[in-house]
């Protein structure tokens, strides 16, 4: 893996930028454009995130792989155990309860939501009108005060507890660098149901000839107090990863 360069404002000159953005697929496409190339985003076959994730007072590390058949995983180490979290082999989602620690299938519904996505490397946006998806500018918008473009994008609906309902995500790109800095989606179950999700992008670095953030907020919009920061260690393109780690537990 190369060297990662850290995307600093000297190193814009190079990238594309909108005066004056007309329509989401422009901005889509300069992103896309200006992150690496969508031939070599589309050449991607997995990545592996090697992190660290603050929560209050704890941090702990975490690795999470992504493949573009859509099996993935996240794995966080606690307190010297291994916990897996959203652990995905295409058929069968899973994760580790925390209480017992053991290996626990998700629900049918949250499964099939899960398939919906198996599409969407290396992430949503790409060629998402030959997915059925609608995506729509939404104006602008001042994120951490910062100017931004806000897109739209509506992707097939979700079902939450036998319903049908729309799924939607909203984008914000620097509207100098043309880069994604944060993205927002409601939250459709658990203890934060209805609330928003918010996960703020930053430091972008260049693996392998491709910019990914390398240090990224994750929390619930309108509560600071909420928020986890993730700080990226190393990111590997392609990984070699043994498909027996996506299985679940067949002792379990």
């Amino acid at each position: 893996m190369k060297l990662a360069k850290i995307l600093v404002p000297a190193l814009l000159i190079g990238f594309s930028s909108l005066a004056h953005a007309t329509d989401a697929d422009e901005i889509i496409t300069t992103y896309h454009e200006n992150i690496g190339g969508e031939d070599a985003l589309k050449a991607m076959k997995g990545i592996k995130i090697v992190a660290e994730v603050s929560q209050g007072p704890m941090k702990f590390p975490l690795e999470i792989v992504q493949q573009s058949s859509g099996k993935q995983y996240t794995k966080a180490t606690v307190q010297g155990q291994e916990i897996m979290q959203g652990v995905f082999d295409g058929e069968t989602l899973w994760s580790t309860n925390f209480m017992t620690m053991k290996a626990e299938k998700a629900q049918t519904e949250e499964t099939e939501n899960m398939k919906l996505n198996m599409n969407d490397f290396p992430d949503s946006l790409m060629d998402y009108a030959e997915k059925g998806y609608q995506a729509e500018l939404m104006g602008t918008e001042s994120v951490d005060g910062e100017d931004t473009y806000k897109v739209k994008l509506v992707k097939e609906p979700i079902t939450v507890e036998g319903e049908e309902i729309p799924s939607v995500e909203y984008y914000y790109f620097d509207a100098e660098s043309m880069v994604l800095v944060m993205m927002e989606s409601d939250i459709h179950s658990g203890p934060m149901k209805g609330q928003v999700q918010q996960i703020k992008m930053s430091d972008y670095q260049e693996v392998d000839g491709i910019y990914f953030p390398f240090a990224m907020t994750q929390g619930i919009k309108g509560q600071p107090a909420a928020t986890s920061p993730l700080v990226i260690n190393e990111i590997e393109l392609n990984p070699t990863v043994d498909d027996s780690v996506f299985a679940f537990p067949a002792a379990q």
